[in-house]
């Protein structure tokens, strides 16, 4: 059916210009494992520009075993690249925040306070691909009991939690559901796309996101463009993309 939708369709119907904010990626130069390079930095910015955004929120990793950003870190690789899109008259609004793993740090981070949220309280973080953390409901609560409000990342790509009661367990407790949009192109391969197809139905999506980390992510958020099921997000569903502008 998808392959039959992409033969009729060559180019998209619709872009991303209705919701205007992509708040999730990896597109500050050097400090994680999305663009190496402002160059790349900014052939990954042209394309989100392409495709109808108007302001991108950077959300790069901070993990205590692999990438031990803070806010200083962050802070300059954000300048490095508004200086450079200055220079190549690039007109696109840019923010940083930061895409928090639930590890062992990540409460110390809560109650000091210090955290890098967007839109002035939303908490971007996501969890390990392998196991279940037994303390996410606690810390969705602390988030909350700081007047933060917490997003989980990808929630499609976590496969242990496998029955769409799992996740209304977690939305229960407080927290916001970001959808990766390639997710449902089939970038992460069909049981993925399964269940963020799932999650479209049971209306669960709050926000939607890249986690653009190069240009392949770039091909792939274009044929996401194509797909029934983001068709239905942006007619059926208020995402709250909007509220980030």
């Amino acid at each position: 059916m998808l392959g039959l939708f992409k033969k009729k369709n060559k180019t998209p119907r619709f872009d991303f210009s209705n919701i205007g904010v992509d708040m999730h990626s990896h597109i500050l130069p050097g400090i994680d494992d999305g663009a190496p390079t402002l160059r790349e930095s900014i052939m990954m910015i042209k394309r989100f520009q392409e495709l109808g955004f108007k302001k991108l929120i950077a959300t790069p990793h901070i993990m205590a075993d692999y990438y031990r950003n803070t806010p200083e870190t962050i802070n300059k690789a954000l300048d490095e690249l508004l200086e450079g899109l200055v220079k190549q008259n690039i007109d696109i609004q840019i923010e940083a925040a930061a895409e928090y793993y639930l590890d062992e740090t990540f409460e110390n981070k809560i109650n000091k306070g210090n955290l890098m949220a967007m839109g002035g309280n939303y908490v971007l973080f996501e969890l390990s691909y392998i196991n279940y953390p037994n303390n996410i409901k606690e810390i969705i609560q602390r988030l909350n009991d700081k007047g933060l409000k917490p997003i989980l990342a990808h929630p499609e790509r976590y496969p242990y939690l496998g029955s769409i009661e799992n996740y209304y367990k977690i939305k229960d407790y407080g927290c916001y559901f970001q959808l990766n949009t390639i997710s449902l192109s089939g970038y992460y391969g069909k049981q993925v796309q399964k269940t963020a197809e799932e999650l479209v139905d049971n209306l669960m999506v709050d926000f939607i996101g890249s986690d653009m980390h190069h240009l392949k992510h770039a091909d792939a958020l274009k044929q996401s463009l194509f797909t029934p099921h983001l068709k239905t997000l942006f007619e059926e569903t208020a995402l709250q993309n909007i509220m980030l502008k």
